[in-house]
């Protein structure tokens, strides 16, 4: 029998993701939360909002009952918002088996208590759950346009990420897999932070010098806090870390990147929210990878300056002369 897949979240990243299972030969179900949104997917066949072009395979069915999406196959994979991703296993928690199989896309931390998603996971399905975390350098349209790209599954279970990885690998969608699934969620959490920043110094006009220094200084920040937590050195040099870090920061079709040009070219946070017009991961994640590199006394300069123009009305010039003229130090 084909294998089957659940995914939750109809916006663009959970669409190519759902697009990618069903042409792997994958019975996928994709849900959303919006009757209308899911409706206008029935109609066209496509998700003509964020990926038009590209028709579902006949293998590739919508809906907008979670319980029939829950029950559909073993296997779930959230792709949702951050702050919805809490709620979104409540809901599925009364359908799931005793053994549930969670998978997510999701790239932030809970805005409720600044945990990683794994810890509320095992809050709210218990120890019983299999648990995977995917991330990597990937934007959902080139996914969806079938060019070539890699992605990390991490699961403290090899045979799960195997299992997972599964599902999407093929010659044109590589997945690596990995057991360090602390190290590949800060990552992918920790990137959007730093791509504001990096749009940011764009948007005030600043060159490649200025974002290649931001790329690497981030780096160092993002490797601090997830060590700190748990993760592995080696996991934010790879596609989770690194990967991720890069493409976000240099490419316009990341969210958070742009929501930072238009912050450094002088438009307020709710202009460039309004512009973008679909979820910027980085604003919360500012606000809970700031909260606990105090907590854990980690030094991150480059994310507590985000953080300062975002939620203390620190103008992003002022930003970048703190940055500037910190004091001077051995790189390390």
């Amino acid at each position: 029998m084909a294998p089957t897949i659940s995914v939750l979240g109809a916006g663009s990243w959970g669409t190519a993701l759902a697009l990618q299972a069903a042409r792997n030969g994958c019975n996928t179900l994709l849900w959303g939360h919006n009757p209308q949104h899911i409706s206008a997917l029935k109609h066209a066949q496509e998700n003509q909002r964020y990926l038009a072009g590209h028709p579902f395979p006949a293998n590739l069915t919508i809906t907008d009952d979670i319980q029939q999406c829950a029950s559909f196959s073993p296997l779930l994979l959230l792709s949702v918002p951050s702050h919805a991703f809490k709620p979104t296993l409540k809901t599925i928690k009364p359908f799931l088996g005793e053994i549930p199989q969670i998978a997510w896309a999701t790239k932030g931390f809970d805005n409720s208590e600044g945990a990683l998603l794994s810890d509320i996971v095992l809050q709210v399905l218990g120890v019983n759950a299999l648990t995977a975390a995917l991330s990597g350098p990937t934007f959902a349209k080139e996914v969806a346009d079938g060019l070539p790209t890699a992605i990390t599954v991490a699961s403290s279970s090899p045979e799960f990420a195997h299992s997972v990885a599964s599902i999407f690998h093929n010659h044109r969608f590589r997945t690596y897999t990995s057991t360090d699934i602390i190290g590949v969620q800060v990552g992918g959490a920790c990137k959007n932070v730093l791509a504001i920043a990096a749009g940011i110094a764009d948007g005030l006009g600043f060159g490649a010098n200025t974002r290649a220094a931001l790329i690497t200084r981030g780096l160092t920040e993002i490797i601090r806090l997830g060590t700190q937590l748990g993760g592995q050195p080696d996991t934010f040099m790879g596609m989770a870390g690194l990967g991720d870090l890069i493409l976000t920061c240099t490419d316009n079709q990341s969210r958070n990147r742009r929501f930072g040009l238009a912050l450094g070219q002088g438009k307020s946070r709710t202009e460039a929210l309004a512009e973008i017009n679909q979820s910027v991961e980085g604003i919360s994640a500012a606000h809970e990878a700031y909260l606990l590199s105090n907590k854990l006394c980690v030094e991150m300069p480059i994310t507590e300056q985000v953080y300062n123009v975002l939620f203390n009305q620190l103008s992003p010039i002022q930003a970048v002369q703190n940055l500037l003229t910190r004091e001077q130090k051995p790189e390390i």
